[in-house]
């Protein structure tokens, strides 16, 4: 792959900053980053829940780690920029969540979201202190 992470990263931008809308599919391994990346679009997402179903596991299950690692396979099969899916930046506190975006970097990506709610407590939404604390 030929593009670095800072031009994927500014490609990225630029998307956002453009007039028009863009769609980032979801791919879950490398097969799919290839075909997604040879049918035009502009730039991917990654899919918690994609990849979690394609290992036989339920979404919410895999660990940071384990979907750091898939992410940068992801990155690596293609020279669109990337985008992640960090759960919930796999913990509550806004340490945690940073620490999640400062791995997520180490990968290559050009973007990534966290959730706004606790897996745990039945799924409550973050109250708005914290959720404002963890972006």
């Amino acid at each position: 792959m030929s593009e670095t992470p800072q031009s994927k990263a500014d490609a990225f931008a630029a998307l956002h900053a453009g007039p028009d809308i863009f769609v980032m599919p979801n791919p879950w391994d490398i097969g799919s980053t290839q075909i997604l990346t040879g049918m035009g679009f502009k730039a991917l997402a990654t899919t918690s829940a994609g990849y979690a179903f394609s290992r036989g596991r339920m979404d919410g299950v895999i660990g940071r780690d384990e979907m750091l690692a898939h992410v940068t396979e992801i990155v690596d099969a293609t020279d669109l920029p990337v985008t992640a899916d960090l759960e919930n930046g796999y913990g509550d506190s806004p340490e945690a969540a940073g620490e999640t975006i400062r791995l997520a970097t180490l990968t290559g990506l050009a973007g990534g979201s966290i959730e706004d709610y606790t897996p745990h407590d039945g799924g409550k939404i973050y109250d708005m202190s914290l959720a404002t604390d963890r972006v």
